[in-house]
């Protein structure tokens, strides 16, 4: 496969600026898995990385306090002024006795029972979205990723935050800045979603509510420690920041079920199905094609591949959620697979499992939920969706539909 290049007796290189790669990244890492268990990234202006491609292998680096988060790791980040930097640090990148301190601080905030307390916001937030489609609709056709998919998570972030209505447009702008990840508004969004942190979390203080906010403040004065006010607007911004994964998710899921008929309608016939079904999903379309790269901080192996100390590694996950060693029959989309066998990796695995998993689950069945069951005639349009050329992120750029 272009982009693809095997070694007899050894790993494959990916060269991820290939238009292959690029198209189709599934095919591609899956080529490369069944020749070894890792690869090697060839990512244009950076040095080459390993890439973890089987499952268990995968599971296992994410999970291995050998293979550590740094600085490194987030090194793209905005150009802020002082006064800001110390807010950009994230509890993604400590590790250690750090890490888990701040984590058990937090956990109760994002629990499985508090992500289901909050779904009657959550439907509201879809439902009032879902209302407004059809004005924006010309010839009969809406984008649902600008006007649905896009914009949900910085309202449900919004109606969890308990930003007040006349401070929420701001939010919804710097917020849709933010999701891009990119361009010259940036570094100006990144300030302004931290100022505005900051007054969420004084007003949280003074008069606790029923947020997210106040859970924290809550949990921290049960709990006998403390969070600073900087590590608690540091989370409340990256909340903002890593709280878009339902954009593409939801996006890439509504475009493959209308690819795949007879799953949407088992989904129609079957809502019950909708919480398997997104795991499903999350495994075969999910957003994130590689993990945030780990390095190693000694000599090491994976599955019998030498990786030096320093040396930066990744979990392919487009690779690990469609490994045959895990799942039967990993290239068919099955939104009845049994939920009692491998889980899939678009959360992540171990100390760094997404914090927000609940809360992205939970909102992606809400919407999938109140979309496919109240538009029975949900069709494609156009020239259907239009996918990013993006080598890190399955995500689309428009997905237009008939309603």
């Amino acid at each position: 496969m272009n982009g693809v290049t095997a070694h007899a007796g050894g790993v494959c290189e990916i060269d991820l600026s290939s238009p292959d790669v690029i198209a189709d990244p599934f095919a591609a890492y899956g080529a490369a898995r069944e020749h070894a268990p890792l690869a090697r990234l060839l990512i244009p202006g950076m040095a080459p990385m390993w890439a973890v491609l089987r499952h268990g292998d995968a599971r296992a680096m994410l999970n291995d306090p050998r293979f550590e988060l740094t600085a490194d790791t987030f090194a793209m980040r905005p150009e802020v002024s002082d006064e800001y930097r110390p807010y950009l640090r994230n509890m993604g990148e400590m590790e250690g006795a750090e890490h888990l301190r701040l984590r058990r601080l937090v956990a109760p905030a994002f629990t499985p029972r508090r992500a289901a307390a909050f779904r009657p916001r959550i439907e509201a937030v879809v439902a009032a979205l879902l209302e407004r489609l059809p004005e924006h609709a010309e010839d009969g056709a809406v984008d649902l990723m600008e006007h649905f998919a896009r914009p949900l998570p910085i309202e449900v972030i919004c109606e969890l935050v308990d930003i007040p209505a006349a401070d929420r447009p701001h939010w919804r702008a710097y917020g849709g800045v933010i999701a891009a990840g990119a361009g010259a508004g940036f570094a100006d969004a990144v300030p302004a979603i931290i100022d505005s942190a900051k007054a969420a979390v004084a007003a949280r203080r003074a008069e606790p509510g029923d947020d997210l906010v106040s859970d924290l403040v809550r949990a921290q004065a049960e709990d006998g420690d403390r969070l600073s006010d900087t590590e608690m607007v540091s989370l409340v911004w990256n909340i903002v920041l890593a709280g878009q994964t339902p954009t593409n998710l939801i996006a890439n899921a509504v475009s493959e079920l209308l690819a795949h008929p007879d799953q949407l309608a088992a989904l129609r016939g079957d809502p019950g199905l909708m919480p398997g079904a997104v795991e499903e999903l999350m495994r075969w379309c999910g957003h994130q094609l590689l993990a945030m790269p780990r390095f190693a901080r000694q000599d090491a192996e994976i599955g019998g591949v030498a990786v030096g100390r320093g040396e930066p590694v990744t979990a392919a996950i487009a690779a690990a959620n469609r490994d045959p060693r895990a799942f039967a029959e990993p290239d068919t989309l099955d939104v009845t697979r049994p939920r009692d066998g491998a889980q899939q990796l678009g959360f992540g695995h171990g100390p760094h499992f997404c914090l927000g998993a609940s809360l992205a689950r939970v909102q992606t069945q809400a919407a999938l939920e109140a979309l496919l069951l109240g538009h029975p005639a949900l069709a494609p349009a156009g020239d259907g969706p239009d996918r990013a050329p993006d080598p890190g992120t399955w995500r689309l750029r428009s997905l237009p539909v008939m309603l």
